[in-house]
Parts: structure tokens; sequence; C-alpha cells
């Protein structure tokens, strides 16, 4: 985890105590900003754990993805599509992959303007092992239980499903 800032107080309740004097209801705004800041906090335990493998947190879903799949290769916008990230993101997250030898491009054979990016064996093996690094940290969520976990999910699927990221 990161390095706790050890503060004697709740800098979002501090702040939404503020917002509620100036500007009204501040749940809303605390809610938000506490996502945010676990946020940042789980992208860094996520980061720390992958950057020994040479993989970023984004790195390693790539790979989690291609491992995935029944070929271990998919089309780049299938990549983007599946990890709701833009295409200059996928694009940029499969050279780096390709140069540390994680994956491989081809075309695809189904599209002749297409590329593939496949899972190399090295992929596979940095996928083994930084899933069990996560794992073990329990994705960071070690301070829940498993019923908060899943309240969690419930919560954040709702807001997901709200902002048309699928359909339930």
């Amino acid at each position: 985890m990161a390095e706790p800032l050890d503060l004697d107080f709740d800098p979002i309740e501090r702040a939404a105590s503020i917002w509620r004097d100036r500007f009204g209801p501040s749940d809303a705004m605390a809610a938000a900003t506490s996502i945010m800041r676990v946020q940042q906090l789980l992208i860094g335990e996520f980061d720390r754990i992958c950057r020994p493998y040479g993989l970023t947190f984004a790195r390693y879903e790539a790979l989690v993805l291609l491992s995935f799949s029944r070929t271990g290769a998919l089309p780049m916008a299938k990549i983007g599509e599946r990890l709701m990230v833009h295409p200059t993101s996928v694009t940029n997250t499969i050279q780096r992959l390709e140069t540390a030898g994680f994956v491989t491009r081809e075309p695809n054979p189904r599209d002749g303007r297409g590329t593939l990016a496949r899972i190399t064996q090295s992929g596979r093996d940095a996928v083994d092992r930084v899933t069990t690094e996560l794992m073990e940290a329990e994705f960071g969520l070690r301070a829940l239980g498993d019923d908060e976990r899943k309240l969690v999910f419930d919560l954040l699927r709702g807001l997901r499903i709200a902002a048309g990221d699928f359909r339930d």
C-alpha cells in the first residue's frame, strides 16, 4: 500500500463539512472523492506489485484479457472495447508489451486491415506470477470482509450500468 498519511483527521470528511456549509448537501461529493482516493490507493498497490515484472496494472489487465481468450489472441479493437479504453491507449499498451516480449502482433486473418495481439509464454508466465501476488494482497481490499466487497461491487455496478457500460 501507499505510505500512510497518518493525519489526525479525515480530509474528505472535513472537505464535506466545508462543502455543506458553502454549497449544500455534500454526500455525493464525499462519496465520489472517497472513490477517487481509493482508486489512487489501489492503482498504487497494483503497480507496486506489477513493477518487478516489467508491468503496470493496465498492461497486466491487457495480458489477462489475452490469456482469457480461446486462442490467446484478440483484435486490437476488441481489446480496447473489453478494457474500456481509447484505441490510442491500446496501441501504446500493446507496443510496450511487445517490446517486453509479452505479446506479439500479427495480421488479423479475418480482417486484412486489422491486427491481432497474441500473448506469448513469457506473457502467460508474468500473468501467473502477478496474479498470485494480487490474490495474496486481496487486490488491496484486505480491510474489507467478503460481504463488504460484494456490497461495494454491487453499488459500483449500479453506477456502471447507469453510465451505459452494459445492459443489466
